[in-house]
């Protein structure tokens, strides 16, 4: 369990929690380091619930978005999960972890991405696998989608795109576009069961929301 052991592993996950925040610098506001705390601590609760190992899991939390700068540079071309997964193995050889749960920290980074076709294997994975994509949905993956759309440039709307058909990182990623072609589905992918329990409650309100934002931007409310 993550509390109550050693000083030398809090000492470890301190220090990586410090190095991977470093990461974060001029990051934008839908992927900054906020969303890696509250990544955490879904992953603390969904970990505590699974019987997961939680210095493991508090490790890959911390890591698991140290890529995404260079997705973002690169306007989606680099996959944020494989260059944080390179990134990530380099810091861990910094620290006396053993093999096992380095390789196992490495994979949950890997393997945590919802576009990705590397496959959660261990619990850990998961668990954060589980824990990014709660962060993706309910009132805060609305409010993280808009937030997204006004980086890129998007629209609020355009009821005339076909959501399916447009393209990211352009002017019709819109927060309904996101949730459209990825929000939506995220119910079905969750690997945990609290996941699965966490997620059918934030899905039930970006249903009700996304239906009432339709209606309002049509003037029918």
């Amino acid at each position: 369990m993550l509390y109550g052991n050693s000083a030398c592993m809090v000492h470890v996950i301190e220090s990586i929690r410090t190095i991977a925040q470093s990461h974060f610098e001029g990051a934008q506001y839908s992927h900054d380091w906020e969303h890696t705390e509250r990544v955490y601590r879904l992953c603390m609760h969904i970990g505590a619930a699974e019987g997961a190992d939680l210095e493991v899991l508090a490790i890959a939390a911390y890591l698991h978005d140290i890529g995404r700068a260079h997705q973002d540079t690169s306007r989606g071309s680099v996959c944020h999960a494989e260059m944080g997964a390179r990134i990530a193995s380099v810091i861990l050889e910094r620290f006396p972890l053993p093999s096992d749960r380095r390789d196992n920290i490495v994979h949950c980074v890997l393997t945590h991405r919802y576009r990705n076709s590397h496959v959660p294997e261990t619990l850990e994975a998961k668990c954060l696998f589980d824990a990014d994509k709660l962060d993706a949905i309910g009132a805060v993956g609305i409010a993280r989608a808009y937030l997204f759309a006004g980086e890129v440039g998007a629209l609020l709307h355009n009821p005339d795109a076909v959501p399916e058909k447009t393209m990211p990182y352009s002017r019709d990623d819109t927060g309904y576009r996101e949730y459209r072609v990825k929000l939506s589905r995220i119910r079905d992918r969750m690997l945990t069961a609290e996941g699965r329990r966490m997620a059918r409650e934030r899905h039930a309100f970006m249903e009700q929301f996304f239906e009432r934002f339709l209606q309002e931007h049509e003037g029918l409310l």
